[in-house]
């Protein structure tokens, strides 16, 4: 199982080397693992992806508390 934590490690590992590019980098990837029919590695890169839009997002996530 992959942790979140694992997970916004390597939306922020992404974001630091595309930039504004990460989500279709994200994208690909899980169309590449989709047309092998690795269903595990989609759905973990449908998290990465979730994960880098919220971290790019200038909005903050519905239901987030806001300090």
């Amino acid at each position: 199982m992959t942790t979140d934590l694992d997970i916004h490690r390597a939306a922020n590992e992404l974001i630091e080397q595309f930039g504004e590019d990460a989500p279709i980098r994200a994208a690909m990837r899980h169309d590449e693992l989709l047309k092998i029919g690795d269903v595990d590695g989609c759905v973990v890169w449908k998290r990465i992806l979730k994960a880098i839009d919220e971290l790019q997002s200038v909005e903050p996530p519905e239901g987030a508390k806001v300090h």
